[in-house]
């Protein structure tokens, strides 16, 4: 009998069974298809390998102005997705070598969990283990009337698959998915159009941020449409028609060759057994406790299956959480919300924590805002990437930071400076006082800081 079965090999269930094996726990990992999950195998690695090939053929702008002539005749974006599969393959590979060097088993095939001890395997066989974690993900919500078909109508997983690109695309959905496929399909040259039934993109982020990124989408000819709703979807072999309805300009009628709808994720908790240990979802999640514990002594989930944010990096974190309980370690409970990063790849990118101002006003949380904007930043004008900016939301009274939002180039990796000023308990001068090199990005959070007491040096 195993210390702990882990159903799901993602990266909620991978790095939780690598972190039972540290602490000394014999462990196995289920997984129905190849380790890694659907981030690893059909979301986050694949996604930022194109949007990585997406900024290197945008680059041929930036030649063109040196007096480089580019001829563009022999692309062949099959090339392009081959390359994301193999950078797939190769981390997909990683992953099995450290599930094997922790001398974990890894556990092919699909499982049903019988009781609070024991999953049975589609092969008839059973494993039984003293405590369960699930961790078996999500998959792509599906809408009636907006179904994918993988051909016409795509899925995050169906357009990861294309071997040649249309010639125009509707995107239903402006979250983090539509905006990071929006920069990627037109930066190789297909027509976009992104459709957002909220007031801005991203709708969980800061609305000034995103004011700046809907203006860059729609500076290199992507068509942005907020606060439009879609209707209805018809499709033939070659075009699809999408009717949306916006509260100004009424009815209209798109016409594109495909159609991505990423209205979000459904948590795979169907189908897996949970009515025989009887525990019961709310609107498909599993209720946790502190410990990501169920309802049910032994049993744990973690990651999309959660009402958390569908994060890969909180499902790894909420993971850690679970096993180190399981071991008699009293890890820290639960995962502060307000100290979870959130990261938009696309071009310009996007990444905050904490609190936004509109929920400050809602909460009628007192806050004090302060801007800096990257092109009073020497590296960001050098190397031509000046349009974002840096906002803070502080307490007037303590100088606590309450939330950071950021837009601009590379901010996915500045944004984690303040938040581990934040999980600190630093204040914006304690930053303030740490030499940053110059010229470098970095330098947008010493300015940040600054700004927030008035004394921005460059603004």
């Amino acid at each position: 009998m195993y210390d702990v079965a882990i159903i799901g090999a993602g990266p909620g269930g991978y790095v939780t069974a690598i972190r039972a094996a540290q602490l000394g726990l014999k462990t196995c990992v289920i997984e129905k298809d190849k380790p890694g999950g659907v981030c690893l195998n059909w979301g986050c690695i694949p996604s930022k390998n194109l949007i990585h090939q997406a900024g290197i053929f945008s680059s041929h702008r930036e030649l063109q102005e040196m007096g480089i002539s580019i001829d563009a005749k022999g692309f062949d974006y099959g090339r392009v997705q081959k390359k994301s599969r193999e950078a797939v393959d190769r981390l997909v590979n990683g992953v099995a070598f450290l599930l094997k060097k922790n001398k974990l088993d890894l556990i092919q095939g699909e499982a049903r969990i019988t009781s609070k001890n024991s999953v049975k395997m589609d092969d008839g066989s059973e494993v039984q283990a003293r405590h369960l974690i699930i961790a078996t993900g999500s998959r792509p919500m599906q809408i009636p009337g907006f179904e994918c078909d993988e051909k016409q109508v795509l899925s995050s997983t169906g357009i990861l698959s294309l071997t040649k690109l249309p010639k125009s695309l509707i995107i239903l959905g402006g979250g983090a998915i539509g905006c990071e496929f929006a920069y990627v399909m037109n930066a190789f040259g297909v027509s976009v159009t992104i459709v957002e039934m909220m007031d801005h993109l991203l709708p969980f982020e800061d609305a000034e941020v995103v004011d700046v990124l809907q203006d860059a989408f729609r500076e290199s000819g992507i068509q942005v449409m907020t606060t439009t709703r879609a209707l209805s979807l018809e499709k033939t072999a070659r075009q699809v028609t999408v009717t949306v309805e916006n509260p100004e300009a009424g009815s209209q009628t798109l016409k594109a060759e495909k159609a991505l709808c990423v209205f979000g994720r459904t948590p795979n908790t169907d189908g897996i057994g949970l009515e025989n240990i009887g525990i019961e979802t709310q609107k498909g999640y599993i209720p946790v406790g502190d410990y990501c514990q169920t309802t049910v002594q032994g049993v744990f989930a973690i990651g999309d299956v959660v009402a958390t944010p569908l994060l890969a990096h909180v499902a790894s974190r909420e993971g850690e959480i679970a096993v180190e309980f399981i071991a008699g370690k009293h890890p820290e409970p639960t995962i502060d919300i307000n100290a979870v990063p959130s990261a938009i790849y696309c071009e310009p990118q996007v990444a905050s924590f904490g609190l936004r101002e509109d929920q400050a006003r809602s909460q009628g949380i007192a806050y004090q805002k302060s801007l800096f904007p990257f092109h009073g930043v020497g590296k960001a004008v050098a190397v031509d990437k000046a349009h974002g900016l840096v906002k803070l939301l502080t307490d007037p009274e303590t100088g606590e930071i309450l939330g950071v939002h950021m837009v601009g180039h590379e901010v996915t990796e500045l944004i984690h400076e303040l938040l581990l000023a934040k999980v600190s308990e630093l204040l914006p001068e304690d930053v303030n006082q740490m030499i940053h090199a110059h010229p470098t990005l970095s330098e947008l959070n010493a300015e940040g800081v600054r700004a927030v007491s008035g004394q921005a040096i460059h603004a």
